[in-house]
């Protein structure tokens, strides 16, 4: 048995047919088809938000696209997909420091890379590499940026980049969780600034009709909460 890799966790799960192990960065892991899926990164945030005057420290992308990074080599994947709200805003491309481009270029060489396209970066240009696409199936299981109303098929998703609240050891820890059920996971955002909706919100309940399933990035590890310990915020 290969020893586990730091960043890197022993979870596995099934959905559908796909295999799913966890990455402790917030990215996936499907090891049969050899693909990293991240989702809303939220390229440039930072830069957006001082245009309007919110002075934020301008070193999100870098501290991204760092954390993207670590899990690629990790990983090694023949392919990378995220999941939509890749980049915050549509001027968000024009915004990417020479370095900051660099960085992405390298990280797409000798690799497929797949932009999903989202509600913030609903086009995404060439000039980025790779491809895009609304959406993509890979053995039976549908990837796309905003969770469908149903559960009625297999689907890994963004968009909503949940966290839970719990208590632990006496105080309240919040983290970013991958949300998960028989049939659907919501990954959580791995933007620097992307922060998290609390699972505890009305947005998910009518997302996990048929359970939920909490999985909390810890230190070093993945934690699997009870739904009835989440706390609101």
């Amino acid at each position: 048995m290969l020893a586990k890799r730091p960043g890197a966790t022993n979870e596995a799960f099934m959905l559908g047919r796909l295999a799913l192990v966890p990455d402790l960065s917030g990215a996936l892991w499907l090891p049969e088809e050899r693909t990293l899926v991240v989702a809303d990164l939220h390229l440039e945030k930072g830069s957006a938000y001082a245009a309007r005057g919110v002075m934020l420290p301008p070193y999100d992308s870098t501290a991204t696209l760092v954390a993207l990074g670590h899990a690629i080599r990790r990983h090694q994947p023949a392919r990378v997909i995220a999941l939509g709200d890749s980049f915050h805003d549509r001027d968000a491309e024009n915004r990417l420091a020479p370095e900051t481009r660099a960085t992405l270029s390298l990280m797409q060489q000798g690799r497929d890379w797949l932009w999903i396209t989202g509600n913030h970066d609903p086009a995404i240009s060439r000039a980025m590499g790779g491809e895009s696409a609304a959406e993509i199936v890979l053995a039976g299981v549908a990837l796309r940026h905003e969770p469908a109303a149903s559960e009625s098929e297999y689907e890994i998703a963004g968009h909503l980049h949940p966290a839970a609240k719990v208590r632990m050891r006496g105080r309240a820890i919040r983290r970013r969780c991958f949300a998960m059920s028989a049939r659907r996971c919501v990954m959580p955002a791995m933007g620097a600034y992307a922060g998290g909706l609390n699972l505890r919100d009305a947005a998910f309940r009518p997302l996990f009709r048929e359970g939920l399933s909490a999985h909390l990035l810890g230190d070093g590890r993945l934690f699997r909460i009870d739904p009835r310990l989440l706390l609101p915020d």
